[in-house]
């Protein structure tokens, strides 16, 4: 049997790198970003938000990563502080994962600018995994211009451990039989899925490093912790069955999303978003004269980590409002307040045909009616253009919401 080969490729500083090349090599700036004591942060020009991104140099002076960008000025008045560019990261994300994907198909994102690679079998091709390491290393830095650090293990727990070892720009091994020498010494903290209230738990318990904990009696942290002690035991022992998932083609669906150009803080302004979402989605299932049985929205917060709710309703539908009505009610039952870069609706259990909707004596809303309507602004909308006809609460002074947005022409 092959012995399984885990890669975890993780850009070094992400927004900071891609900022700094973009700007090098595309506008042709004569300042690397990566050399300066420099940011990545929310709203500079009214002092809000947060650091994102630092530079090694301003990592130096105490900037860290998602502390506001007042309390970063206080550290170092002179940070050289840029606004964020989320449609340059995912560009240069998409860019990233191809490149990946020419040494495995079987790559699973982890976020915008990390990933899973299962390597195993490949070493015919590319030879040992610190040969296949240090080509990938190599052709990531000579192709797209910035560094990455590759951990490499035999499960996906350990890859990301080792990933996350000395950076920037390296390569780390962490086998399991390299357990004791190269993880076992480290804080209980720096253990994947340990945060600071559980650290501190832990230290009640006397356990502050990873091998305190891989060497405690499980009943114990399952009599403190329940569940999670045994996964965090499991997890300091270096177990994971966890499967590299690649991306798979979705269910034939129908959706749209969009990255937010400014932290998304209010469910009021998350439900504008929604809306123009949902316009977009109902228009292209009336234009394939289908209808969704499923309604799912996704959230990535300001970190990229993501989340998504799914519902099944009792009638399928194409209707803009109704659709919307749905996300809202996900939204609410999902969103969990951090500020927000990317919303998307999405739908699935496409119905053709013709199709009955099902009668509910309590519900007196006009179905018909609103087809109707929906119809009649497609039809202006095709002959007119998709800004023909716009909600009144788009036409609002100062509004920074597009009425139809996820990347839709405009005519």
């Amino acid at each position: 049997m092959l012995k399984r080969v885990i890669f975890h490729v993780d850009v070094n500083s992400a927004f900071l790198s891609w900022e700094a090349v973009y700007r090098l090599h595309h506008q042709g700036g004569r300042r690397d970003l990566r050399e300066e004591i420099s940011a990545v942060g929310g709203d500079i020009a009214m002092r809000r938000g947060i650091i994102l991104a630092k530079s090694v140099p301003a990592k130096r002076y105490g900037i860290k990563t998602g502390e506001t960008i007042l309390e970063a000025k206080r550290k170092y008045p002179s940070l050289i502080l840029v606004p964020p560019n989320y449609n340059l990261y995912e560009r240069c994300s998409a860019a990233f994962m191809k490149v990946l994907r020419q040494y495995t198909p079987n790559v699973e994102p982890y976020s915008i600018d990390e990933a899973f690679a299962d390597m195993t079998g490949t070493q015919g091709l590319w030879g040992s995994p610190v040969e296949a390491a240090q080509q990938l290393r190599r052709q990531v830095k000579r192709e797209l211009g910035f560094t990455v650090n590759i951990g490499i293990s035999e499960n996906k727990l350990l890859a990301k451990m080792a990933g996350d070892f000395q950076k920037p720009d390296r390569i780390h091994t962490l086998w399991k039989n390299e357990i004791k020498e190269k993880m076992w010494g480290l804080p209980v903290n720096e253990l994947f899925f340990v945060g600071g209230a559980t650290a501190k738990k832990l230290c009640q318990l006397g356990i502050r490093t990873i091998g305190e904990l891989a060497v405690t009696d499980v009943e114990i942290l399952k009599r403190h912790l329940k569940k999670y002690g045994e996964v965090i035991w499991a997890f300091a022992n270096g177990m994971d069955v966890s499967v590299v998932q690649p991306d798979t083609p979705a269910n034939k669906g129908y959706g749209n999303s969009t990255t937010i150009p400014f932290d998304v803080t209010r469910a009021s302004e998350a439900k504008l978003v929604l809306l123009s979402l949902a316009e977009t989605v109902a228009a292209r299932l009336r234009e394939a004269k289908v209808r969704a049985e499923v309604i799912a929205v996704g959230i990535k917060d300001q970190e990229f980590h993501y989340a998504s709710h799914q519902r099944t309703l009792s009638n399928a539908t194409n209707i803009t409002k109704e659709i919307y009505c749905y996300a809202c009610r996900l939204f609410d039952e999902l969103w969990d307040g951090k500020p927000i870069r990317h919303l998307g609706i999405y739908t699935g259990k496409i119905q053709n045909g013709e199709w009955i909707r099902q009668i509910d004596m309590f519900d007196r809303t006009d179905y018909e009616k609103l087809q109707r309507v929906d119809e009649t602004i497609d039809r202006v909308r095709r002959r007119y253009g998709i800004d023909a006809v716009k909600r009144a609460v788009f036409t609002e002074k100062g509004l920074r919401i597009d009425h139809m947005s996820g990347g839709v022409r405009r005519k």
